[in-house]
């Protein structure tokens, strides 16, 4: 199975109104959106996101002249505790892996557990750090059933 979860990376001009017409576009679509994160600067910004379905968002954002793209990331669910976190983080360094950005998804009060989204250097070798680590990984195929 494969243990990675496409995002969808747009970007989006600094101007009123486009983070509400790109919510609204993916809503009437019946796009549910489950992380988001946004990086900016004064004139654009990069809007990444999951959502439950990748392929409708993406046909919906480009059909309305969107610039966005796919990557696979990873979405790992860890303790909500403190030290959570640095459990995940430690797994990955002992393997010299690094991460290039993270944002915290999934969020789910019923167990006590977060979940956040990774993109790193090396996909397969975090996957086996973080799998050997007893850290679950969320698939994409899971992710459309949260």
């Amino acid at each position: 199975m494969n243990m990675t979860v496409k995002q969808l990376s747009i970007f989006v001009e600094n101007r009123a109104g486009r983070l509400s017409e790109i919510t609204r576009l993916l809503g009437d679509a019946g796009v549910n959106i489950r992380a988001m994160s946004i990086a900016d600067t004064k004139d654009f910004g990069i809007l990444r996101l999951i959502v439950n379905d990748s392929e409708k968002a993406l046909e919906v954002l480009k059909a309305n002249s969107f610039a966005v793209t796919i990557t696979s990331v990873l979405a790992i669910r860890i303790s909500d505790k403190p030290g959570g976190l640095a459990e995940a983080m430690e797994c990955l360094y002992k393997d010299n892996i690094s991460v290039e950005y993270m944002y915290a998804a999934f969020l789910n009060e019923t167990d006590e557990s977060a979940y956040l989204v990774l993109r790193v250097d090396k996909a397969d070798e975090a996957i086996r750090a973080l799998n050997e680590g007893g850290f679950k990984l969320v698939s994409d195929e899971e992710l459309k059933s949260m």
